[in-house]
């Protein structure tokens, strides 16, 4: 079988493929910033922001974006290319709890893990501008159907009015929102701007501090969480917790996400409700 140039299809000939990109998973893979309400989405690459597990691969290993290993089952992990990707974990719209709970479960079997996809984003150490990575990943994938892998559509967006029709199309179908990427950007790692994501309401994480009791239907319960944002504002998060987090709330210096409308001057989070503690596995 001849060797892709673009990707190897295959695990077995990693050794070669050779190329620069082979297991070169960057140590601080790139996080998107929020995008600004007078975007002109002109210069970038517009895809679904996926509410799935972030994930990389490096040909040989999968990991979490914090380095550690996911506990993922031979058989996925036989089906994956030989190149690096970055990608998210997803098992479907609405579904981050499920695929969450599943990659940080340490006994998993291909089954409990059929219905999970690779949606890949990133070529880590490819080189080139992102639009160029972006086609080099779309005509690799196209040999890797027999994979879990599959290439996030990237498009053009013409302006500020078609990239909020496409946001209400994508969060009307169930879908978290949209990702923009600069299309000639070069690859970068770490929180940076070149990287944008849209969402119909803003989120962000904190640090659980403390608890706040409850009262009336929730005496004897926790009320609220006293948490801190990293910018160092301090606030209550009391909306949005179940039942079961109100007897067994998030540990004190864990981080949770949550969601919000705007801020105030002080820069306190409007109307903040608590979404689920956050993933950094």
């Amino acid at each position: 079988m001849p060797i892709d140039p673009v990707c190897c299809t295959r695990r077995a000939a990693l050794v070669v493929l050779g190329g620069a990109w082979a297991g070169a998973v960057p140590a601080a893979p790139l996080l998107a910033t929020v995008c600004p309400d007078d975007i002109d989405p002109a210069p970038y690459l517009v895809s679904e922001k996926y509410d799935g597990v972030r994930a990389l691969w490096d040909g040989r290993v999968l990991r979490h974006r914090s380095g550690r290993v996911v506990a993922a089952p031979d058989a996925f992990l036989a089906s994956l290319p030989a190149c690096s990707l970055d990608g998210e974990l997803w098992l479907g719209r609405g579904r981050f709890d499920q695929v969450s709970a599943l990659v940080r479960t340490a006994a998993t079997t291909a089954q409990a893990w059929a219905g999970v996809r690779y949606l890949v984003f990133e070529l880590p150490g490819a080189g080139g501008t992102f639009g160029e990575r972006a086609a080099r990943l779309a005509a690799s994938a196209e040999g890797w159907s027999a994979s879990p892998v599959r290439a996030v559509a990237q498009t053009r967006v013409a302006d500020a009015a078609a990239l909020r029709r496409r946001l209400r199309e994508v969060v009307a179908s169930g879908g978290e929102g949209l990702m923009l990427h600069l299309a000639a950007a070069a690859e970068t790692s770490g929180r940076s701007d070149v990287l944008l994501k849209l969402k119909p309401h803003l989120d962000a994480e904190a640090t659980v501090l403390g608890y706040r009791p409850g009262a009336g239907k929730y005496a004897g319960q926790v009320g609220a969480l006293a948490v801190e944002t990293a910018e160092g504002v301090r606030f209550l998060l009391g909306s949005g917790l179940s039942d079961a987090l109100r007897r067994v709330p998030p540990p004190v210096g864990s981080v949770v996400t949550f969601r919000y409308r705007d801020r105030t001057p002080g820069g306190v989070p409007r109307f903040a409700t608590f979404v689920r503690r956050y993933e950094s596995l």
